[in-house]
């Protein structure tokens, strides 16, 4: 007999996410930042909390690395488990979301599939895809974390843009070519989307 005979939901009886909102005065989204290693996800990220939270409002950051070390840290690099990796992290979301928290995700997240199963999960009303857009080659030239010469060297195997996929969002909510654009220019747009485009209870 399957476990999930044996499982019996109770969504419908628990407080929903429109009582946290209400309570917390602020509407709760995930904002799904995908881009390649370097791009500038996660400076972004944090640049984006320390704004919102001087702003008064409640965020949780859920960085790549961070879930890595913890959460995913059995995961690798293939595609299964980058898949994983992903299911994951979208219902950690999730449940940050339903809390009414505004949820600022740092993923690589490297092909549509991927992504769609993330909005999925989270659900497309509380879904917004931002697309952190630098080139390959840029990206190589910053290189922050040294992966990029790690992978030319072949101490790193399936490394995104290199010899594993990345397929670019086609209709993304947001996007910020942080190749082309100043920090301050990509955080002040992306502020300026969150506090105008998302409407606030």
């Amino acid at each position: 007999m399957s476990t999930l005979n044996h499982i019996h939901p109770i969504f419908d009886q628990i407080l929903q996410k429109t009582d946290k909102e209400q309570l917390l005065k602020q509407k709760a989204v995930v904002l799904w930042m995908v881009g390649l290693s370097g791009s500038g996800k996660s400076t972004l990220a944090k640049a984006i909390e320390q704004e919102l939270h001087q702003k008064g409002f409640l965020t949780q950051l859920l960085d790549g690395d961070n879930l890595r070390s913890g959460i995913n840290n059995n995961l690798g690099f293939s595609d299964a488990d980058r898949q994983e990796n992903i299911r994951r992290a979208a219902e950690v979301a999730k449940l940050f979301v339903n809390c009414g928290v505004l949820t600022i995700c740092s993923f690589i997240s490297p092909t549509e599939e991927i992504r769609t199963m993330a909005k999925n999960i989270i659900g497309a009303e509380n879904f917004r895809e931002i697309y952190i857009n630098a080139s390959f080659e840029s990206c190589e030239e910053r290189d922050v974390k040294g992966l990029y010469k790690k992978a030319r060297a072949g101490e790193i195997k399936n490394f995104t843009g290199l010899d594993s996929p990345f397929e670019a969002p086609k209709n993304p909510h947001l996007e910020l070519r942080t190749d082309q654009m100043s920090f301050e220019e990509c955080k002040e747009k992306f502020v300026k989307y969150l506090l105008e485009e998302i409407k606030y209870v």
